[in-house]
């Protein structure tokens, strides 16, 4: 089988090519995406050629009815129906011919049966701790990794510190094992334009992002262009200026559908005795309702507020192709310039405690507030201090006012050109679907 390199390069659009001066010389068409245009849902869509209503990904971030429990950036490979590497290896298999994958930072990697694979993984505490560490197969590459590059820069993949470090990190990690390994299928993730750009949306420093995160992908391309290996890049969204967020769970808790439990450490939302709530992901916002009876008032209720586009039922999910039992019985889409954020309490005073920490798995939603910095460094360095010597510690570094976030993404792109976008060293069809990236991909392997 022919070589092939996959980069997700995230946020990357084609209007945005025109900054990149490595992956601009390739063959780009605009990649029409799924909804919701959100990093699960899309990654499930490309790796296994199915639509959120049939492989169930239905977000970043989903209520699981059976545990009660909102889950949220699940890592399970057994998600996904046949992924593109397990495909691959069943060709291969069929032709008698050898077959291995690197997956590098790309999501659904725990249990992906990869020969070569690296994910962000910290290791948690019985007293709370935690520290900063990546899951590699085989347990060794780890190793030989961080003596080659130095230590994964987590602050720079997640937080108030994510910036180029982490995708740097990726794509030198990406070529070395390239290089050592030979894969027969290398997978490579770059988040950079995913930071800037939803902290800070038009204002953005948008070329010098651009040209950073082409400079991370120009050292996978030379790996690539050392094999032989054609090369596939793909991404999974644009994104878009927004400056509005959307409270739909206070509005839910204020007509008396969504209950708390208030305790020591804040207000918890109970999602066993709500009768409505909404998990929200950028510019989805899937709301579970308990009764049938109350879909109707539900959907007057947030259809009313400003900032909501449109809010689906359930023969209306079928139109974005979200028509799964995951998804809400009611799927709401902002308006352009909206997005929906999480929070359900109605005083700051009474927030839980993880609303002021980066806690991307407590929160029952996304919340791109821990991009940014509360309080000051010094305030930080000393409860950083407080975790090193052993005590009890609560960092308290994310803001609570989600006017702040400036870009966000979600909605289908009024204009392909500012969607999602795949490029190739082969040429491509006219148009092209993340549904159809699977079959494109095993493709150009089967060539050789």
């Amino acid at each position: 089988m022919k070589p092939l390199v996959l980069i997700n390069v995230v946020g990357l659009t084609p209007a945005l090519l025109a900054h990149a001066p490595r992956l601009g010389k390739l063959n780009a068409r605009p990649l029409a995406g799924v909804f919701p245009a959100v990093t699960m849902t899309a990654q499930a869509t490309l790796l296994t050629g199915l639509s959120p209503a049939q492989h169930g990904v239905v977000g970043n971030s989903w209520y699981w009815r059976q545990l009660g429990e909102v889950r949220n950036w699940v890592q399970s490979n057994a998600l996904l129906p046949e992924p593109l590497y397990r495909a691959a290896a069943t060709v291969a298999r069929r032709h008698s011919k050898p077959f291995s994958c690197a997956k590098m930072f790309w999501w659904f990697n725990q249990g992906s049966g990869c020969d070569f694979s690296a994910t962000p993984k910290p290791h948690y505490g019985s007293d709370g701790s935690k520290e900063f560490d990546i899951q590699t197969v085989p347990d060794d590459l780890a190793l030989e990794l961080k003596a080659e590059l130095g230590p994964f820069p987590f602050q720079a993949f997640w937080g108030p510190r994510a910036g180029l470090a982490s995708s740097e990190w990726i794509a030198r990690a990406t070529a070395s094992v390239m290089r050592r390994k030979h894969p027969t299928l290398s997978m490579c993730y770059l988040p950079h334009l995913d930071y800037d750009l939803q902290r800070f949306g038009s204002q953005a420093d948008v070329k010098r992002l651009v040209r950073e995160v082409d400079d991370c992908a120009a050292l996978v391309l030379d790996a690539a262009a050392e094999q032989g290996a054609t090369v596939l890049v793909v991404s999974e969204y644009g994104i878009t200026p927004v400056n509005q967020p959307v409270y739909l769970n206070r509005e839910l808790r204020r007509a008396g559908m969504l209950r708390v439990r208030r305790g020591p450490f804040g207000e918890m939302l109970d999602t066993h005795d709500s009768r409505a709530f909404a998990v929200c992901d950028h510019q989805c916002a899937h709301v579970y309702v308990r009764d049938e009876g109350d879909v109707p008032r539900i959907a007057e209720i947030l259809g009313a507020l400003q900032g909501v586009g449109r809010v689906l039922d359930r023969e209306a999910q079928a139109e974005l192709a979200i028509n799964h039992p995951n998804a809400g019985e009611l799927v709401l889409l902002s308006e352009r310039k909206s997005w929906f954020a999480y929070p359900y309490w109605l005083d700051d005073d009474f927030a839980p405690d993880f609303a002021r920490s980066v806690d991307i798995h407590r929160k029952p939603g996304y919340d791109p507030c821990e991009l940014f910095m509360a309080g000051s460094n010094a305030a930080a360095g000393a409860t950083l201090l407080r975790k090193k010597i052993g005590l009890r510690y609560r960092f308290r570094t994310c803001p609570l006012d989600a006017s702040i976030v400036k870009g966000s993404h979600g909605l289908p792109p009024q204009d392909p050109q500012q969607g999602a976008v795949i490029a190739s060293t082969e040429e491509l069809p006219d148009k092209v679907a993340m549904q159809e990236v699977k079959a494109l991909a095993l493709g150009m392997m089967e060539q050789a």
